[in-house]
Order: structure tokens, then sequence, then C-alpha cells
């Protein structure tokens, strides 16, 4: 009798926690390539790519001129080291709204002069497209930019013939949900009209996969530029997109106080540590490693130590670089930071009249930072 009770209790009381589980909500799906394209400030086509933000970057010609304009004004970001001369194999460059990080921007894309540039950019909603451990390519012929259409490069089918099947997605509506490649590609679109550009958006990985991922990736990429003759620095450049340290309680980041100077002070020094330590001096993987650790927790990658935006594409990109770098025989690319502000370090670009604007508050518990980093040949 007593065991009789003790199993109808036992039964009893594990079917509330059943039927809460069965209304518990299910996951939410995956955004579709048409609720994507709605929320585009110029929608993609089948063949173009359109435009993610019309606020906060340049949609227009007069605006792009504008801002390319202004930006060389002063006062212009703190300066870590000496410029190397164009040319340069690969860079790092922000891309938050223009008025904000124009005059970083201004500072380091010029010293890119590469027809063909393989853009390594932030994926932001990878969560949401369940993306994790491949690199993402999108399938259009062209992107729309300010000044006209950038053309992509015929290195794209290269790549993908090459890589193995598991390296990679290719995938629409997550390239166009995301905006960290179109900021920097209409700038170089803006200083050479010939330029062509492959996007490569980088979700969460594990070092270890990054480090596969850059292999295979750098091995085709080196093997497709040798068929054309091509070279790191004149012919292809690889460009990194990444903000720094998001600071403030919203970003779920304060350890030096909800904000204020003092704490705006700690936050910048962390980031000088960064630019001159790992993302400065010869590449190596322990460098990339280094800023991999520092930014997010190896052993839970999507868990981060810092908000950086370029917690993925950063160490992904370093990798990438040294990895092309050594298949054609080259010494590790040696990094230079150029240039660093944040989005209340110097004056806003005055682009507001011409109908671009911010998309997030700037002040002292709101702020983030902007890292300028160059990647040249060994002197």
């Amino acid at each position: 009798m007593i065991r009789t009770l003790l199993v109808m209790v036992v039964l009893l009381t594990a079917l509330p926690a059943r039927s809460q589980a069965s209304l518990a909500p299910p996951p939410a799906p995956r955004p579709s390539l048409e609720e994507v394209r709605r929320g585009m400030g110029i929608p993609s086509t089948d063949e173009v790519r359109g435009q993610q933000d019309a606020i906060g970057f340049a949609s227009r010609a007069d605006q792009m001129a504008r801002v390319w304009e202004w930006s060389a004004r002063p006062p212009l970001p703190e300066a870590l080291g000496p410029r190397p001369v164009p040319g340069v194999l690969g860079a790092i460059c922000p891309h938050d709204d223009y008025l904000y990080a124009g005059r970083v921007y201004r500072q380091v894309l010029p010293l890119v002069t590469a027809r063909t540039v393989v853009l390594v950019g932030v994926f932001h909603k990878y969560r949401r497209f369940g993306a994790r451990d491949a690199l993402v390519f999108d399938p259009y012929r062209a992107w729309r930019s300010p000044d006209g259409e950038i053309r992509v490069s015929g290195l794209r089918e290269d790549l993908l013939a090459q890589l193995p099947p598991a390296d990679v997605i290719r995938d629409a509506a997550m390239q166009d949900s995301e905006h960290s490649v179109e900021a920097i590609a209409y700038w170089l679109k803006h200083q050479d009209p010939r330029v062509e550009i492959v996007s490569i958006l980088v979700p969460s990985a594990s070092f270890p996969r990054f480090q596969e991922l850059a292999a295979h990736l750098g091995r085709a990429l080196a093997t497709s530029m040798r068929k054309r003759g091509w070279t790191l620095g004149r012919d292809v450049a690889i460009v990194v997109s990444s903000d720094g340290i998001h600071y403030g309680t919203d970003f779920a980041y304060a350890p030096y106080g909800e904000g204020g100077v003092d704490a705006y002070q700690k936050a910048l020094a962390r980031d000088r540590d960064l630019l001159r330590g790992p993302l400065a001096g010869p590449l190596s993987p322990e460098k990339a490693e280094a800023f991999y650790s520092a930014v997010v927790d190896p052993l839970h990658p999507d868990t981060y130590r810092m908000p950086w935006c370029g917690r993925f594409s950063v160490p992904f990109g370093l990798l990438l670089l040294g990895e092309t770098a050594r298949a054609f025989g080259l010494p590790p690319p040696v990094g230079s930071p150029v240039a660093f502000g944040t989005s209340i370090g110097f004056p806003e670009l005055p682009v507001r009249p011409l109908g671009m604007g911010a998309t997030a508050p700037a002040n002292l518990y709101h702020f983030v930072s902007y890292p300028g980093v160059v990647f040249s040949a060994e002197q």
C-alpha cells in the first residue's frame, strides 16, 4: 500500500513539470529573407546586395563625398604609432556610424590600395540564424553603394570551389542582415571606383576551429591569387571589420563603474593595451589567441569577457592574413596601430543636415571605441 502511494505521488508531482515543459515557448524561428529585406534601409534584389543601414552610413554620392572631405579635418584620432606607406597587406577598421567613427576610417582605409579586398565582417546576429563554425558568403553579383555598384570579385567562386563544404554557408539573408561589411566597402569604393570585394561574415567558433578555417581559406586564397599572378598588398588585401569596447550598463559591461571620466579613461587604457599588445608587431597564432582569450571565454565563446564587436572577426582575420602570407613564403605581416578614437572622443562629423545620423547615443555612460590597425610586409 505504501509503495503504491509513493508511486502515485511521484507520478502526480511529475505531471506539472511535463505540462510546463510542453508550454515553454519554442525557439524563435530564423528570420526569412523577406523579413530581413523588409528591415533594410535599401532592400537587396536577387542580383545586387542592398544597404542594411541607411542612417549611420552614406547612401548617396553627395553624402559620401562630404563624409570623405570632413573626416580628414582635425581633430584627428589619437596616433598610436607611425603610419606605414600605402599598399598594406591588411587592416582592422571600425564599422560604427560615420559621424562618430569617420575620422578613424579615414586614417586607415587610404593605406589599403589593393584592387581586390577580402572583407572579414562581424556577424552580429549569428545566434538568430543558428550559424557557427563556418564562414558566411553572399550570392550576389554586386553590392550597391553611394557611388555605384561594387563588383564582387571572381575570387569568391574560386574560394568556394576549394573549401570543404563544412566550412561554408552561402546565405543571402545572413549577409543582408549585417552592416559591418557595407560600412567599410563604401569607403573603399569611394577611394577607388575599380575596387572588387569578397564579403565573409564570421560567427562563433572555438579558437582551434578558427585555425582550421583560416588554414583552409588561406591556402585557397593563395592558390587563386597565384593563378592570377597576384600578390598580397599590391593586388589583394584583407580588411577586418571591428569596433572596440562597448562600455555601459546597457552593454552589460561596466567594470570601472557605470560611467564617467574615470571609467572612460580606464576602459580606453585597456583597449590601448590590446592595440599595442596582440594587435601590434609580427603576427602569430599566439597573439591571435591572446586577443581571442581577452575578449571571450575560450571554453564558452558566446560569452563576452570584453564586448568588442570583432571578438570573432579579429582573431580569424589575423589567422587568415598570417596563413595567406605563409602560403606565399612571406614573413609574418607586422601590425601597426595607427589610429584610435571613440564615439565621444571628438566632435561629430556635421552630416545630420545631409540626412544622415546616429543609430545609438554616445556619452560617458554609453560609448564605443574605434581601433585602427594596419599590417605591412616586414621591413
